[in-house]
């Protein structure tokens, strides 16, 4: 809105707003969309003629040529009818006595909604409709007061030290920051120990609490007299103060307790006299009288005492009154629980019951006039001049119910020259506004009057809908308006002129005759013209009144008006433009008269912060100006012609958040006029700085305990953050170490909360990886370990600590939680059936090769086949060198048939290819051979020397690093580093490793158990060198 003006109060006088009330004011800035929608903040209880926005200054319209009038709004505002200007008048707006801020949602802006209707006199055009809103805001001019002047409260004898006893709340009918801010408790020298007072935040109310600091004795002091004062947070606040009797008696040992804090219910309207809503109901571990509970209503609003009806003794809410959901949609009140003992206790319970609506309403249709048309007992006259789509009325349909039973549908019945258009994109499906304009142009000798009937259906089912009527006469008017020769003239006239001169003379006609065609002349001067200028009636000529100073005025806009005297008159306008023709009298003058901006920090050195502008109101050098930076220390330099300021450094808002210095403006006028001007810059916060964590730390813990409730707060995460504004807003959340969703962290207050019941699987450490951001542009953020320790005690701390040590080695990306050897001993019982399995596969393998092998050989050794030369030299070995190509060289005929090759295991091929067999030589020098006897039996119960008696096969030597290729063979196998053992027969080789319930490093594999004269596997890779490692050689039969 524009400046304050001092209004005129009763009996003539002048008001001055207090400063106070003058800096709200200020403060008042409307913001209007495309939708033509204007928003206004103003404090309550202003005294009339109180100024609170200018629509022509706020739209950018002239003041003049305008017809405002206010459509809705009254009786508690004014519109002046040719600037806008908007005004309070003798029906002072009071918040707290608005219907429509009644029963609203706490925290929720008053809103008193205006229309104001715009008319262009000048062109004739269809009115426009601003929508407004007035936001009333909350001044102190209530007082808190208790419920009643004195407060009762009964208390037994042996309560605990620390036990709290919540007071009745105080009320104060204002909001927000002038509602109930503080309770103070005032005592006697009997009483001053014994009690205090403690204020808690219950669902957004401060609840007072008495808090019992000593031992009361009822035989000796059975009641104390002390005082409860209340106070808001206005400015000067308010306070009252109420008699606080305590009196004590005996014990009653359990208060009830609600099922819920909170009930929620919904219910329709129109709902039957008895109908149930919801059933609160609280239990009391007592037994007899004192387990007996009564409900009743607590500190409810007498509208809820009036629709519903609490059951004393079920605790049943049912409806005694009309409920309509038009009146009232939502119920919120508080149930009080009180045990019947001696020393009755209680507790209590919020409810909020939804009004749901029913389609019971039908549209209502509003007919009213808009702008110059005005109605009168439901008619409007109608020039039948006026152009196609000009408003003739304007036409609200609302609907009181809601969602579809209120989405209506509005249409002009009939065939009729009228239509409804949308007035306004800001309204609801439940309240639109409609113009009525005309759709061809009217004609007053082809029909005189229309009856134009509106019908608005809603989408509720079965749909209900309402008709209204409006009757349009036509009038008849004069057709031609007077026209100008030129519609625009511009004349040079010189200042310091004489008064009474000719500036110029204009000239129109009228295309109609008689006195529709008799013109005069007047003017409509800009207001800066007003006065200085004349016209003849007659003729048109203009004159001068006083001599002009282009100094005050370079040029004067001057709009000449030619009227004919029809009935109505029309008239014609032009404009005439006179320029001043120049001295250097004028000094250079800056805009403002202190400039301040506001720039980011760590911007740029040479970056722009700011920009003036200077004015000169002469011309040519006179007026060319140039800028220069006062006390100059090379912090900012200013561009000339631009007015642009610039940095010299970069900014720190934390170092330094205000500079202050004066330009200097110069014209180029002889001699020189200057002119100076203050300049504040002050630096706005940038997201710079990340959080920091001030609690937990990272090496602390938490126990929690498997009877851990679910909800319950198990630790709290705390930030700061030393950038202002958004920057040091806070956002928490868990990045890691929940895999199974256990706890849930508070995004804004940082509580974390068990989600989950406890299993045997959560038992161990968890730690959480919290992740604390700001809300700056990039964020920032910090992290926080929180370690919370699953178990029913402390008793092994130092199992604990190790755990955190780990922990604290441990990288973030990974999860920590619970007991691991929980999932790893699923695991090793799956590993043993596979390797059961896998060795039972094998040995069935193995037993197969064998009993090919055995078959074949035995077929090999059954003797004289007809038809077949039996060669000695079926078992010998193959010849080397020379004598193999010797025997190559006669012919294949006395080939030895190629040994078979047993069925064996991939595994073990890959073992033989692995090891290295070398064949021994006869020759002399070789190493020791190994000499087995080759005249076993075949029956030999060793079939290992069996076979080797019958074999041809030369002997071999068995070294350590060349294990032979042959099918019977001997193996090198390396030794386990420790607690091996090797033996014949059924002996195995067994491994012992540490373990430990909670260790979370990597347990080594054990050695197999292997028998020596069974087959077995290599396992790979073969374990680490050991400094007493040694070879065991084996002898494997296949």
């Amino acid at each position: 809105m524009g400046p304050l003006r001092p209004s005129p109060g009763p009996g003539g006088q002048r008001l001055l707003l207090p400063p106070l009330l003058l800096a709200l004011l200020l403060l008042l800035a409307p913001s209007a969309s495309h939708t033509t929608q204007v928003v206004y903040k103003v404090p309550e209880e202003q005294p009339p003629n109180t100024l609170i926005g200018s629509l022509a200054a706020d739209y950018g319209l002239p003041d003049v040529g305008h017809l405002y009038k206010l459509e809705v709004g009254a009786p508690y505002l004014r519109v002046d009818g040719k600037t806008g200007d908007i005004f309070t008048t003798e029906t002072s707006i009071d918040r707290e006595g608005l219907r429509e801020c009644q029963n609203q949602i706490p925290g929720n802006p008053c809103i008193l909604e205006f229309e104001v209707s715009i008319t262009d006199l000048v062109q004739n055009g269809s009115p426009r409709l601003l929508e407004g809103q007035i936001e009333v805001q909350d001044i102190n001019d209530n007082t808190p007061n208790f419920a009643s002047p004195v407060i009762t409260l009964a208390i037994p004898e042996n309560t605990n030290i620390g036990s709290l006893f919540p007071i009745p709340l105080a009320t104060d009918r204002d909001a927000g920051p002038n509602g109930v801010a503080s309770y103070e408790l005032q005592a006697g020298p009997e009483a001053q120990e014994l009690f205090g007072l403690q204020v808690a935040e219950d669902q957004e109310e401060k609840q007072p609490q008495l808090i019992v600091m000593g031992n009361l004795d009822r035989e000796r002091w059975d009641s104390y007299d002390l005082t409860i004062k209340v106070q808001d947070g206005g400015n000067p606040p308010r306070a009252s103060s109420a008699l606080l009797r305590v009196t004590v008696l005996d014990t009653n040992d359990n208060a009830p307790k609600f099922e819920r804090p909170t009930y929620e219910a919904e219910l329709s309207e129109n709902s039957p006299i008895g109908h149930s809503v919801i059933q609160v109901k609280a239990n009391d571990s007592d037994q007899g009288a004192n387990a007996e509970i009564d409900y009743t209503f607590h500190q409810a609003p007498e509208v809820v005492r009036r629709l519903l009806r609490l059951d004393r003794n079920t605790g049943l809410i049912t409806v005694q009154g009309p409920v309509d959901r038009e009146d009232l949609s939502t119920l919120r009140f508080s149930v009080l629980a009180k045990d019947r003992g001696a020393t009755p206790k209680s507790a209590r319970a919020q409810v909020v019951v939804t009004v749901k609506d029913m389609n019971d309403n039908a549209p209502t249709i509003e007919i009213r006039g808009i702008g110059l048309v005005t109605h009168q007992d439901g008619m409007a006259n109608i020039s039948e001049d006026v152009a196609e789509e000009t408003a003739v009325a304007l036409v609200q349909v609302s609907d009181r119910d809601e969602g579809e039973n209120a989405a209506v549908t509005c249409v002009v019945a009939g065939d009729v020259p009228f239509q409804l258009r949308q007035a306004s994109e800001t309204g609801s499906d439940s309240k639109k506004k409609y113009f009525l304009q005309t759709t061809t142009p009217l004609d007053y000798e082809k029909v005189k009057d229309y009856t134009i009937e509106i019908v608005a259906v809603d989408s509720g089912n079965p749909p209900l809908s309402s008709t209204n009527s409006l009757k349009v006469q036509v009038v008849d008017v004069n057709d031609n308006a007077p026209v100008f020769t030129q519609s625009i003239t511009e004349v040079a006239f010189p200042e310091n002129n004489k008064p009474g001169e000719v500036v110029a003379e204009v000239t129109a006609s009228d295309a109609d005759s008689g006195s529709n065609a008799e013109l005069v002349y007047s003017l409509e001067p800009e207001p800066a013209a007003q006065g200085l200028f004349t016209i003849s009636p007659e003729n048109g000529e203009i004159r001068v009144k006083t001599s002009l100073d282009r100094e005050q005025r370079d040029s004067y806009e001057l709009k000449v008006v030619a009227a004919d005297k029809g009935s109505p008159s029309l008239q014609g306008t032009a404009t005439v433009l006179v320029n001043v023709l120049d001295c250097n009298d004028n000094d250079p003058k800056f805009m403002l008269s202190g400039y301040n901006f506001s720039v980011m920090e760590n911007m740029p050195a040479l970056s722009p912060v700011g920009m003036v502008t200077v004015i000169d109101g002469d011309k040519g050098e006179n007026a060319r100006v140039q800028l220069s930076v006062e006390q100059d220390n090379g912090d900012f330099v200013i561009q000339n012609g631009t007015g642009t300021i610039l940095s010299s450094l970069s900014f720190d808002r934390e170092q330094q958040s205000t500079y202050t210095f004066q330009l200097k403006a110069v014209d180029g006028g002889v001699p020189p006029r200057s002119a100076y001007v203050g300049v504040t810059i002050n630096v706005l916060d940038e997201n710079d700085n990340a959080p920091f964590i001030t609690a937990p730390s990272n090496t602390s813990h938490r126990l929690l305990t498997p009877q851990t409730r679910l909800g319950e707060t198990v630790s709290q995460v705390t930030a700061e953050d030393i950038d202002s504004g958004i920057n040091a807003e806070l956002t928490y959340s868990i990045a890691g170490g929940n895999p199974y969703g256990l706890f849930q962290i508070g995004s804004h207050s940082g509580a974390i909360t068990l989600e989950k019941e406890i299993e045997r699987r959560h038992h161990g450490l968890h730690r959480l990886v919290v992740k604390v951001s700001d809300r700056g542009k990039p964020p920032r953020y910090g992290t926080a370990l929180v370690h919370l320790y699953v178990n029913e005690t402390l008793a092994n701390r130092t199992l604990l600590e190790t755990l955190l040590v780990h922990s604290l080695d441990t990288p973030l990306d990974i999860d920590i939680a619970g007991d691991p050897e929980y999932e790893r001993s699923k695991q090793r019982g799956n590993i043993l059936f596979g390797v059961v399995a896998g060795v039972v596969a094998v040995a069935l393998l193995i037993a197969l090769a064998v009993l090919v092998r055995y078959c074949r050989q035995r077929e090999a050794k059954s003797g004289y086949q007809a038809g077949k030369k039996e060669t000695k030299d079926l078992y010998a070995p193959k010849p080397s060198g020379k004598a193999a190509k010797g025997n190559k060289s006669k012919g294949k005929k006395s080939k030895s048939p190629k040994p078979v090759k047993p069925v064996e295991d991939e595994d073990d091929t890959g073992l033989q290819k692995s090891l290295k067999f070398n064949l021994m030589s006869d020759a002399p020098g070789d190493s020791p051979r190994i000499h087995l006897p080759l005249n076993y039996p075949p029956g030999s119960p060793d079939l290992g020397r069996h076979y080797r008696s019958n074999s041809p096969l030369p002997s071999i030597q068995l070294q350590p690093q060349s294990p032979s290729a042959s099918k019977k063979h001997q193996v090198v196998q390396d030794l386990p580093p420790a607690n091996t053992f090797v033996g014949t027969g059924d002996t195995t080789s067994t491994g012992s490793e540490q373990y430990s319930d909670y260790s979370y490093r990597t347990n080594p594999p054990k050695y197999p158990s292997k028998q020596v004269g069974q087959p077995f596997r290599l396992s790979t890779p073969q374990p680490p060198p050991h400094p007493y490692h040694g070879a065991i050689w084996t002898e494997v039969w296949e």
